[in-house]
């Protein structure tokens, strides 16, 4: 959207009248037109409209419809609001903007009405600012202590001594039981009022019918918030309701009961009179889970990460309630709901789910299994053509790795990803299960072998724990399980007991991932001489426990390419990131839909390449390339060719090998394997992997992967004919924010405490046990 203009239509002069769904429509007035773009400051663009109209710049507020919403009305007071409301209209050429002129009332303090404000001034209002909160029991739900900010009009601020640059910013903090003292005098909170104006006739009177009790409870909640006052029930059920304001002795009342064999529910009394002193309120007593959830629904929409404390900033400035962070939280978790659908009906959708993918997608693989309870358990799936993509085209290299689900009921995704012949990252399977555990990862493991149906030696890049060291070597007999440095780094730094500086631990690491880059068993032995040389515990664990086979190139026996780290699906992970808050058949929905968006990408990108191997292969075959130039070939009678240059290697062309063992690693010759290819009069791409090559690459992409039409309509009109019932997992997600980020190896290397006393590790100064 930056840079992009967009015609502001400003219309003033006009009334707003309620349509029948309850949607606004502005009949009449003056309009004026502006091109506006996300550079434009708020004052600017006020001043500029005031100027349109002839209004004074103090008295005039401007609103805005969302795109596709025409009931609830946005402020725009300041430049973020008006970048919202920019950013909200990127996909329009206009956006239509509401002048409403504000009338600013004056506080006379000699002739304050009695009802809706109390006589007393400020000056003697303030000593009892201090006054403790009263203990008043509030019967709805999500309600806190109030704090009220009032806006006090800069003439009664001067009597009390208060220095004052601009009366919009003069706020106080008053206690529930003294803010009836202070009247509403400034421009703000007739804004906040103005907010909620269309709810002021949603009750009218004696005679007035609803459909429903719901209904007469939500209208009532919108009555009294667009009123500002509180109410409470004496009786409420499903078919009477009676309810009388909360401030003590004011006779306002309302009885509504259900007509005789109908669901009408009419009010049969109602006494309108409030008599209680500034029935102002200001906290999120009204403010019900579901009424803030209905609220914010539209803009949730079109802004999916709303944050809770914006909706608070939002439904503060627009209807002057003021909630707390959690009551923000669980109205945007229904209104979630309401926008995604129902978990829990998601979890007994999973069996019609899975037929349909394995219907829709042939050749794949998507099943469930529960628990006694019938609760939820694990959830497999692997479309064909990622199965297909895999075994034609890619490396046999998988890596295992898991990331943990943020959603209502948590959980935890685990992951096998390839790698395909541009170094690209290649969804291949995935499961979602319940918890961390080493049964799950063996049930994935089977579901894998049991989809891939290959007896085809694989190499595995994963943790030695988790049981996957076990199961690995069981299910899939004869493969190479390579230990993920980035776990095996995490291991060492935990089990060290030594004290050891945040610099010393990097030296250590850098010396590790140098053992494992090691092509040759010299250069293997050379880096673990240097951790020795730092700590002989940590060689010692090296050498003893970490069983170097499994994760060093020079003593490796299969093949990974030199890939060392199982998150090598990062990308894949990020897809899991952004869905993860939905419900469970709609965060596989959205995986399958963006595997098959990168499936068609790459296809038509691999269209355009006009050499033999992927881009990246190109680029590293030609490094390699740029240093044949030092080498000498020293030609012998048969295929076995000595290579001279800063060392002396052997390259064997029959059993493409290299003593560097580069060519063995990478899979593309090494700079000594094309000396030697030059020297025979061969091409360098005919001693590559076919792995590397375009033709291998668009193999790996050229089955599709089938969209689910009509998903949500049709599991619900099947849904009753499912013959096994699923239930959530008992787990859910605790209270709190949760973390966002993923947790990596860089944890381990946090700088430790250091004592500035005895300089020791592990403590500070105050805790220092030493005798000085």
């Amino acid at each position: 959207m930056a840079g992009k203009k967009i015609i502001a239509i400003c219309m003033s002069g006009g009334e707003f009248e309620t349509e029948k769904d309850g949607s606004l429509l502005y009949k009449g007035g003056d309009a004026h037109a502006i091109d506006i773009d996300d550079q434009i400051k708020f004052n600017d663009f006020k001043m500029e409209v005031a100027e349109m109209f002839n209004y004074s710049n103090d008295t005039m507020s401007m609103k805005y419809f969302l795109p596709g919403n025409k009931k609830t009305l946005i402020t725009i007071s300041s430049d973020k609001d008006l970048k919202r409301m920019i950013k909200f209209h990127g996909n329009c050429d206009t956006a239509d903007i509401y002048i409403i002129m504000e009338e600013t009332v004056a506080l006379d303090v000699s002739n304050m009405p009695a009802s809706r404000s109390s006589r007393t001034t400020l000056s003697e209002a303030m000593p009892q600012i201090s006054r403790p909160l009263s203990n008043e029991d509030d019967v709805m739900d999500d309600s806190t202590q109030p704090e009220i900010s009032l806006i006090v009009p800069l003439d009664v601020v001067e009597e009390t001594n208060h220095i004052v640059a601009d009366v919009d910013d003069a706020h106080l903090n008053i206690p529930a039981e003294i803010s009836p003292m202070l009247p509403l005098a400034s421009s703000n909170d007739e804004k906040h009022a103005k907010g909620a104006q269309q709810w002021q006739n949603t009750i009218t009177g004696v005679g007035q019918r609803f459909s429903s009790v719901h209904e007469f409870r939500e209208s009532l909640r919108k009555y009294a918030i667009a009123h500002q006052f509180a109410f409470r029930y004496k009786k409420n059920d499903s078919h009477r309701v009676t309810v009388k304001c909360k401030a003590e002795g004011c006779p306002w009342r309302i009885h509504a009961s259900r007509l005789s064999t109908t669901q009408l529910i009419c009010i049969k009394k109602m006494n309108p009179t409030h008599t209680c002193e500034g029935a102002v309120v200001t906290t999120g007593h009204q403010a019900t889970r579901s009424w803030v959830a209905s609220i914010i629904k539209e803009k949730l929409k079109v802004f999916p990460n709303y944050k809770p404390k914006d909706i608070v900033n939002d439904i503060k400035q627009e209807y002057g309630i003021q909630l707390n962070y959690f009551q923000a939280w669980r109205g945007k978790e229904i209104a979630k709901e309401q926008l995604q659908g129902s978990f829990k009906d998601a979890y007994n959708q999973l069996p019609l789910f899975c037929e349909k993918i394995m219907e829709l997608n042939p050749g794949s693989l998507a099943t469930f299994t529960t628990k006694e309870d019938s609760s939820f358990h694990r959830l497999f799936v692997a479309f064909h053509a990622s199965l297909y993509g895999f075994l034609q085209g890619c490396r046999p290299l998988l890596f295992l790795d898991s990331i943990a689900l943020k959603s209502k009921y948590q959980g935890l995704l685990l992951a096998a990803t390839a790698a395909d012949g541009d170094d690209g990252v290649f969804p291949v399977a995935f499961a979602i299960v319940d918890t961390d555990t080493d049964d799950n990862w063996a049930w994935f493991l089977l579901q894998l072998k049991s989809a891939l149906s290959t007896s085809c030696p694989l190499t595995f890049v994963a943790d030695r724990q988790k049981g996957l060291r076990e199961s690995i070597a069981e299910i899939f007999k004869g493969s190479f399980h390579a230990y993920c440095l980035r776990y095996l780094t995490e291991e060492l730094i935990r089990d060290l007991k030594g004290q050891f500086s945040h610099e010393v631990k990097r030296l250590m690491v850098e010396d590790l991932y140098g053992a494992a880059y090691a092509p040759s068993s010299e250069g293997f032995q050379r880096c673990v001489e240097s951790i020795k040389s730092i700590s002989l515990e940590a060689y010692n664990w090296i050498m003893q426990n970490s069983q170097p086979e499994h994760w060093a190139n020079a003593v490796f026996p299969g093949g990974r390419y030199n890939h060392m780290t199982s998150n090598f699906g990062e990308l894949f992970y990020s897809w899991v990131s952004d869905a993860h808050e939905l419900p469970i058949t709609q965060m596989v929905d959205v995986i399958r839909a963006r595997i098959m968006e990168l499936i068609f990408s790459r296809r038509a990108d691999s269209d355009q390449w006009a050499r033999r191997l992927t881009p990246s292969m190109e680029e590293k075959l030609e490094k390699e390339n740029l240093k044949v130039r030092s080498l000498q070939v020293l030609v012998p009678a048969g295929n076995i060719f000595e290579v001279r240059g800063d060392s002396i290697e052997v390259v064997d062309m029959d059993r493409w090998e290299c003593s560097c063992k580069g060519w063995q690693v990478s899979g593309l010759p090494c700079c000594h394997a094309i000396a030697v290819i030059g020297c025979i009069g061969r091409s360098a791409y005919d001693f590559c992997s076919r792995y590397f090559t375009i033709e291998s690459y668009r193999l790996t992409y050229s089955e599709s992967i089938h969209p689910i039409p009509c998903l949500e309509r049709d599991l619900l009109n099947e849904s009753s004919q499912a013959a096994v019932t699923v239930t959530p997992p008992p787990a859910r997600r605790p209270p709190g924010r949760p973390t966002t980020k993923r947790i990596g190896s860089q944890e381990v290397m946090k700088r430790q405490l250091q004592c500035s006393k005895c300089k020791g590790l592990g403590h500070n100064k105050s805790t220092c046990k030493e005798l000085l």
